[in-house]
């Protein structure tokens, strides 16, 4: 296993096709500073660009919390001014999370609130443990969800469910979350269970996993017949590839494939 670090809070280890984000401000409940944020895109833009990752697994160092959102303390020291500039660099990192272009699995436990859970919602799927909490609780403090949980929440669960949500500022715990489809599934450590999901994916074509998530997310809110458009499309990008005749003929000649990745 190999790792890299993304300025002091960030690190990316790879094992195999497989890529660990880990969020690594323990001290901090991994709160999400202006220095974390800009380390989470420029980490999210180096796995981007990376052909030899299949899965990006997000995970946090701190036992008792995956992230507890944006640092209030540090947003408490801002001018009106400061805060406004900060908002691209903080705005980066979900948009990072949300745009890298593998599948992407969170392993959440503990606290997973505000920003936290948006980064979360930013991906794929997410895993999560009997300890998790999970809420978008920032009404309560005169802002709104500003890291995509607007828009990705009710794409998840319902207008009306994230509406009550998001209105009431609560927090959910880990049944009832998987009741509501805020998390997908439970497991009993949340990291092992997302790696192992991860590996699962991983074991299959590269270039197939890349334009199912590019078609599945291009064509969400469309109509049926511009959704079918944009699946012909993503098809089309992968009808005639390396890893669609290593495919078929490891099929036929009944053996694992050897994804070539292009």
């Amino acid at each position: 296993m190999s790792e890299q670090r993304f300025g002091e809070f960030v690190a990316v280890r790879h094992q195999g096709h497989v890529a660990e984000l880990v969020l690594d401000r323990p001290k901090a409940m991994n709160a999400v500073s202006t220095e974390m944020a800009r380390s989470i895109g420029a980490a999210c833009a180096a796995l981007a660009a990376d052909p030899s990752v299949r899965v990006t697994v997000l995970t946090s160092s701190n036992d008792k919390a995956f992230c507890v959102g944006a640092d209030l303390k540090e947003r408490n020291s801002f001018t009106d001014a400061e805060l406004v500039r900060q908002r691209p660099v903080a705005r980066g990192a979900y948009t990072g999370v949300l745009e890298l272009p593998m599948p992407t699995v969170a392993a959440v436990h503990g606290f997973a609130l505000g920003g936290g859970f948006e980064l979360a919602l930013a991906c794929d799927l997410i895993v999560a443990d009997a300890t998790t909490v999970v809420g978008l609780p920032e009404v309560s403090v005169g802002v709104i969800p500003g890291g995509g949980g607007t828009q990705l929440l009710p794409r998840r669960v319902g207008a009306a469910r994230a509406a009550e949500l998001v209105f009431t500022a609560r927090r959910v715990a880990a049944d009832e979350a998987l009741s509501l489809g805020l998390v997908d599934r439970l497991a009993g450590d949340a990291t092992e269970g997302a790696l192992e999901l991860a590996a699962r994916i991983a074991a299959n074509s590269p270039v197939g996993l890349r334009a199912a998530k590019r078609a599945m997310r291009l064509g969400q809110g469309l109509d049926l017949r511009a959704g079918l458009e944009v699946e012909d499309a993503a098809w089309r990008s992968v009808a005639f590839s390396g890893d669609r005749a290593e495919g078929v003929a490891a099929f036929n000649e009944k053996r694992k494939p050897e994804w070539p990745g292009e």
